[in-house]
């Protein structure tokens, strides 16, 4: 089994920030649980039945490789792998279940499994080893369990998807929307109904709520706008979804015969969590019955498929139903599937090729073989796990589906049949030579064969999003002469560094290199060029804001405004907010964010950043203070100090993008102008002065009697009053008044812009 790629330049791949020595891959925990009870397990069998799996028993203590825990929780988990006749039940403990933040090497959650439907013992560990190559998935290895001082048997020991899993994996603080998506109420085979299969049936949340759990505080809005595009409008739902990693799952589910998943009979087992980027991530959960042991591929499927239908699979099952939108919608789209199909191939080659997944399952299986041996509440006998590496074990396990297959016999056959596949061993374009030129630039050149459309993925960060750009074989992108095969793209430095793939697809097939991407990737160095002084601008602010603009939370909040002079397009990346100077880097930007030229970029200066990657750390105070634009380490490219502020009335750059800043009407995300945006200014007449620019009196005439009437300076405060008292005509004394830039303001004409020169 290829764990690690090596190529050329440098690959990385995204593993687990938290890799805790309590999963590391074949190693084998102790855990020994002591109850105040003797009669703990009736206990926990009634918590369960009556809270719906949502109650603890409080157990005395809990003892975890030698390191003694007080007051945790202890319940039964599980769905079809529970029963209250069962001898060994699958658990959950929670460490800090009464002592605060108490963990084991920062772990809280511990969930064993008992090895349900699983002769081998080894089918969650093996399949989440094969899976953790292509996306963020558990870590798993065994535990011997004791109650009491009893020996309960082995367990499988699998690393909780919770906020904290998010927080490692998902770059956020796990806070976001986040479900489960497997009901306590399906209750197994044949019962229950429902599923949580992504179909949009009501514009009602609660229509969901025995579908979906919710592990957040929020985020129904979130999944029902998700499904509602699956249904609707199907060619946006890259704008939601992490569509790459929903290809990995659903390949793995059909290359490894996972049914107790998304692509099977009920439609569950796996998570949906929100990331800063606004789209959903999948995440697999539970994969006891990988390979085989779930044979279900409808929920009135009967006995299920045989051993030769599951080796016989369709590499595109479901694709044709609209009871499983996420499959029948994505592999509609032609560009999806060819990717799907890529990742099945990669998948297939790179595992079951040849015999180290044979090899590496007789590893873990000879970590646990003493344990298996001791266990007398297993499910199956010790000869059934040596034999079910390879060959069929009947018996029912505790799940009522008869014979479970021979992992190798039944991967040897599906790898045949799937080789044999037209639409599967389609020929795919080749890739090679992939080779980066740093710059403010970035080059990319590859060797690519049998292609007529190639795409070069990059970013600059590992939580972003992967921007696309066409790669061509025209002999004008550095890239040769046209048509031999070498391929060239460019894309814009928006750090400092890059990481990218390359797609190339032609009618029937695709391929990625690296073939593991998005999840790996290669890297290169890069130099952004940073804007200069006056190339971005604070361009307009409001700080008190009340009837205005509002967020994308509906909220009304104080924004400032950016605006790009240049006819270039401006990287943002790696400047900096702040309206305190001794803070420069008070509030970053985010990775990749390009200004276009000539364009308007809004800021939400509120202090919630859990609301979008454009919400700043700060506010703004009315009574006046200070704003900059930086690259934090001396670079200013503007700043300002303002005074007091008017409810509703804007400052900002007059002239836009180049002017001093004056009060005027609020021009959100627009050209700044002193014309109301609702036209009240724009109807009243114009007020004629002279002369203009002026160093002493200014002469007003004006074609409506003037009433009382006010001077403003740049930073919108006012410097001279007068009172027109029905008059037309008006001199004003400037003379005392600072060089500057000033404005007028009658409220019967238009406000007019005066410069004081010397």
């Amino acid at each position: 089994m290829k764990f690690l790629l090596f190529t050329f330049g440098l690959l990385l791949s995204v593993p687990s920030l938290f890799a805790q020595n309590f999963y590391a891959a074949g190693e084998l925990q102790d855990i020994k649980i002591t109850f105040f009870q003797t009669n703990w397990d009736a206990k926990m069998d009634s918590l369960k039945n009556a809270v719906n799996d949502q109650g603890f028993l409080l157990a005395k203590s809990i003892e975890i490789n030698g390191e003694v825990f007080d007051s945790v929780g202890v319940k039964y988990k599980g769905n079809s792998s529970y029963n209250a006749n069962n001898a060994k039940n699958p658990l959950n403990i929670e460490l800090d279940y009464v002592i605060k933040n108490q963990n084991y090497h920062g772990i809280q959650d511990i969930k064993l499994s008992n090895g349900f439907s699983d002769p081998t013992f080894i089918r969650e560990a093996l399949s989440y080893e094969i899976l953790r190559q292509y996306m963020a998935a558990p870590q798993a290895n065994h535990a011997k369990v004791s109650m009491n001082g009893v020996y309960w048997g082995l367990y499988t020991n699998v690393e909780s998807i919770n906020k904290s899993f998010a927080r490692q994996h998902f770059f956020t603080d796990g806070k976001n929307p986040f479900f489960k998506c497997n009901p306590a109420d399906i209750g197994g085979p044949g019962t229950g109904g429902n599923y949580p299969d992504l179909v949009y049936s009501s514009a009602d949340s609660s229509f969901y709520y025995n579908k979906y759990e919710m592990r957040s505080d929020y985020g129904w809005r979130q999944l029902l706008n998700l499904m509602d595009t699956l249904k609707n409008n199907p060619a946006k739902v890259d704008k939601i979804l992490d569509v790459d990693r929903a290809l990995w799952m659903l390949a793995f589910n059909d290359i490894c015969v996972n049914l107790d998943s998304y692509t099977g009979a009920f439609g569950q087992n796996y998570y949906l969590y929100y990331d800063d980027n606004n789209r959903w991530l999948p995440v697999v959960w539970d994969l006891n019955m990988c390979f085989g042991g779930f044979p279900l591929l409808s929920a009135g499927g009967g006995g299920g498929l045989s051993l030769t239908q599951m080796k016989q699979m369709d590499p595109l099952v479901q694709s044709a139903n609209a009871s499983r939108p996420l499959i029948q919608k994505l592999l509609a789209n032609p560009l999806y599937k060819r990717m799907y199909l890529a990742h099945a191939r990669t998948i297939l080659q790179e595992n079951f090729s040849n015999d180290d997944y044979k090899i590496r399952a007789l590893e873990l299986q000879a970590v646990i073989d003493a344990a298996v041996q001791a266990d007398t509440k297993k499910f199956y006998t010790y000869a059934n796990f040596l034999a079910n590496v390879n060959t069929a074990v009947t018996g029912n396990g505790g799940g009522g589906f008869g014979s479970i297959p021979g992992i190798t016999d039944l991967m040897g056959g599906r790898q045949t049949f799937l080789n044999n596949n037209a639409v599967f061993s389609a020929a795919a374009p080749s890739i090679s030579a992939v080779v980066p030129v740093s710059g403010s630039l970035v080059r990319v050149n590859a060797q690519i064969l049998n292609a007529t459309a190639v795409t070069l993925a990059y970013r600059f960060d590992t939580s972003a999003v992967f921007l696309k750009t066409t790669m061509y074989d025209d002999g004008q992108h550095q890239d040769g002469t046209a048509g031999d095969g070498l391929y060239g793209g460019f894309f814009p430095a928006l750090g400092t560094q890059a990481q990218y793939y390359v797609y190339a697809e032609n009618g029937a097939a695709g391929r990625f290199s690296p073939e593991r991407a998005e999840y790996e990737f290669y890297t290169v160095a890069a130099t952004p060029l940073v804007p200069q002084a006056g190339e971005v601008v604070i361009n307009e602010f409001l700080a008190d804001n009340m009837i205005g603009a509002a967020d994308e939370a509906g909220e009304v909040e104080d924004w400032l405004e950016l605006y790009n002079n240049s006819s270039i397009e401006q990287i943002l990346s790696g400047l900096y907010l702040t309206d305190d100077v001794t803070k420069p880097t008070k509030w970053a930007f985010p990775a990749s964010v390009v200004l276009p030229s000539h364009s308007f970029l809004i800021v939400w200066l509120d202090e919630n950043g859990l609301q979008g990657p454009f919400h700043a750390n700060f506010k703004l105070n009315k009574g006046g203070e200070f704003l900059m634009l930086s690259d934090g380490a001396g670079l200013v490219l503007d700043s300002l100090t303002f005074g007091q502020q008017q409810t509703d009335v804007s400052t900002g750059r007059f002239p836009n993008g180049t002017g001093p800043f004056v009060a005027m009407p609020t021009t959100f995300d627009a050209t700044n102008s002193l014309v109301s945006a609702t036209g009240e200014v724009q109807n009243l007449p114009a007020l004629r002065v002279s002369p203009n620019p002026v160093n002493g009196l200014l002469q007003l005439q004006s074609p409506v009697p003037l009433g009382r009437l006010e001077v403003l300076n740049a930073l919108g405060q006012p410097v001279l009053t007068a009172d027109g008292q029905g008059q037309t005509t008006l001199q004003l004394d400037f003379q005392t008044l600072p060089v500057g830039l000033y404005m007028i303001k009658t409220g019967l004409t238009r406000p007019c812009l005066i410069l004081r020169a010397e």
